[in-house]
């Protein structure tokens, strides 16, 4: 029973990240995909997806602030200021 709804977690959780991976982009739920906010009789761009009518997933954005701090935390080129040890 544990193993199986393990499993069940596990796929939905795979299906979702394909999901962010094919479409990052999701309608607005704010405006409903129209881009605008009627704002007691004042049409008037949405404040959330800024008048573009799509939102970035929640899991995109997160595989994208993942890929970020992995970026800026590698080193790209080795560094030749540092004193040479002997056993090196």
């Amino acid at each position: 029973m544990l193993a199986a709804s393990t499993l069940l977690i596990l796929a939905t959780l795979a299906g979702y990240a394909l999901l962010c991976a094919l479409r990052p982009f999701a309608v607005c739920r704010k405006c409903s995909g129209t881009g605008l906010r009627d704002a007691r009789r004042a049409m008037k761009l949405c404040r959330r997806c800024r008048g573009t009518r799509y939102r970035l997933r929640t899991g995109r954005r997160l595989t994208n602030h993942v890929r970020r701090l992995h970026t800026e935390g590698t080193r790209t080129r080795p560094t030749t200021d540092k004193e040479h040890l002997p056993w090196q």
